[in-house]
């Protein structure tokens, strides 16, 4: 699957789940504070954003402090009740007008077998491939996501869908 991003993301950048190839951080740099639950996925990341570890169901920030929230691949990683926690904590830690963008995919057949979603993230006039799998007991969607973010009063503004993947920009009202 081919990801473009574009540098439109204004002003400060949490990033939940944002260890591993750190993609968020790579893009907008000092901007960004990258958490994770895992100090070896942040261990990874290059040094280009600020990275912590944190629970992102039990965020250490004050309320109103990012002007942007972001999930690049990490729900598929949280069970249901962390979506609704996470993103709860998401919505509680943004200013009000500020946005939440999440980038993720449905997974319909959960079970034994992992799902594996391989990627290939372009920006600017730089290209990183890479693979995300999992081993999970639940199915998440599109429209599971919209339902938990209108539930936190974040108003879904733009989506895009593209196979079993999708983007979504939510406004918090």
């Amino acid at each position: 699957m081919l990801i473009e991003i574009k540098k439109n993301i204004k002003g400060s950048i949490l990033d939940v789940g944002g260890g591993g190839e750190g993609i968020i951080g790579r893009i907008y740099t000092d901007r960004v504070t990258a958490i994770d639950n895992r100090q070896e996925e942040l261990d990874e990341v290059p040094d280009f954003c600020r990275k912590m570890l944190m629970d992102a169901t039990n965020l250490l920030f004050e309320d109103r402090s990012f002007d942007n929230v972001t999930f690049f691949y990490s729900l598929m990683y949280m069970t249901s009740d962390v979506h609704k926690k996470a993103i709860s904590e998401a919505a509680r830690v943004l200013k009000k007008g500020g946005h939440i963008h999440i980038w993720d995919c449905d997974i319909y057949s959960a079970g034994t077998e992992p799902h594996i979603v391989n990627l290939d993230i372009v920006w600017d006039n730089n290209k990183v491939h890479t693979s995300y799998g999992i081993v999970k007991g639940e199915m998440q969607s599109f429209e599971s996501v919209v339902g938990i973010l209108k539930n936190n009063n974040i108003l879904p503004e733009y989506h895009f869908r593209n196979d079993n993947h999708f983007f979504i920009c939510g406004l918090k009202k």
